[in-house]
């Protein structure tokens, strides 16, 4: 699609940019273009855990298993640090390569995996599963090898069993950054509460990465799911007049959209600059929400939403709920994790105070 281009369901949105010159703008005039050191640079924790530490994760009293995980993430921390002293310096525990947080939502696995990260010294990464994917995908495998080889740790949110070749690209890929001495900490992305489906177990994870298997070391985190209630509840929808009213009285920088639009622009471009594709938004207003009928449109539906997330965008629509978008095939095939993490994540950003 041209820069220039704008359908007709998108002419509204445009007659208001007119009238908001500075704060209002359009999705389809950002075209990021990002190269491989650029990329890497945006592996760091998401915004809402660029404070998280070990001390500030308050554990559960009622799951003493909260508590067990925060002292073995510290002890799997104290193992990354440089060895000091002299010659007759106390040495650290030994400690394998890898640790994987086993729980559903809402029990501290990505505050946890972000205090890691923060304590730990040299060139680390800290990105979600599909991050990694998207990354090896618009680089090439062996570029991806070489930029990420020689970091100390790499820190992989959401770890993704759904794609049997994403999931073996990413055991390729972590093995040869182990034998060069990096270190991995993973978690889960599966919610207790999908639906009888069960949740993404340790023995899941290590029987889909083989060749790293041993390596691992799994910690099992109970606790009560706080994203539960997000799950169940909806997405907020404006009447055309609210969605108008809502976007003139955004003080800072948000585009206006419409839905179409906004899945046409995403396939044009590559999932690994979308974190490029929202900087410095405050929030997006979407026209015209409608159900998905591509599941690829879905999937890239699923990838901007955690950008948007990552950034605590807030987003107004107005159409069709965005928590209903997603067809009931959809929901009943093998992506259904991933459209409920979307789904929960939309509610979020449309019903938070975040712009």
């Amino acid at each position: 699609m041209p820069d220039t281009a704008i359908s007709e369901t998108n002419a509204r949105s445009h007659d208001v940019i007119a009238e908001h010159p500075r704060s209002i703008g359009s999705l389809l005039e950002r075209n990021p273009k990002l190269s491989g050191p650029e990329m890497v640079k945006h592996l760091v924790p998401p915004r809402q855990f660029e404070h998280a530490t070990f001390e500030s994760y308050r554990p559960d009293d009622d799951y003493p298993s909260q508590a067990e995980a925060v002292e073995s993430m510290k002890a799997f921390a104290g193992a990354l640090k440089p060895a000091r002293g002299g010659l007759f310096r106390k040495r650290a525990p030994e400690t394998l390569p890898g640790i994987y947080l086993d729980g559903g939502f809402g029990v501290g696995k990505t505050h946890l995996l972000a205090a890691l990260w923060h304590v730990a010294t040299g060139r680390k990464y800290f990105g979600t599963f599909i991050e990694y994917t998207a990354l090896v995908g618009a680089l090439g495998y062996r570029t991806a090898v070489k930029l990420l080889t020689g970091a100390s740790l790499l820190c992989i949110d959401e770890f993704e069993l759904d794609d049997p070749g994403d999931t073996r690209l990413m055991s390729r890929l972590l093995s040869e950054l182990v034998a060069s001495g990096s270190r991995i900490a993973a978690t889960s992305n599966t919610p207790p509460n999908a639906l009888g489906e069960g949740r993404f177990a340790a023995q899941d994870f290590l029987r889909e990465i083989d060749a790293l298997s041993a390596q691992f070391q799994t910690i099992k985190i109970d606790g009560v799911d706080y994203r539960r209630r997000a799950i169940e509840g909806h997405t907020v929808s404006l009447s055309p007049e609210e969605f108008d009213e809502a976007i003139a009285g955004v003080s800072g920088t948000i585009t206006v959209d419409s839905f179409d639009d906004i899945l046409e622009h995403l396939s044009n471009v590559h999932p690994s600059r979308y974190v490029k594709l929202v900087e410095g938004l405050d929030a997006i207003g979407v026209r015209d929400v409608h159900k998905l009928a591509s599941q690829t449109d879905a999937l890239r539906l699923v990838a901007f939403v955690d950008r948007l997330y990552d950034a605590q965008i807030h987003v107004f629509a107005e159409g069709e709920p965005l928590d209903s978008v997603f067809a009931e095939d959809m929901l009943a095939g093998g992506y259904r994790k991933k459209y409920l993490r979307a789904t929960s994540r939309m509610i979020s950003l449309t019903t938070d105070d975040i712009a």
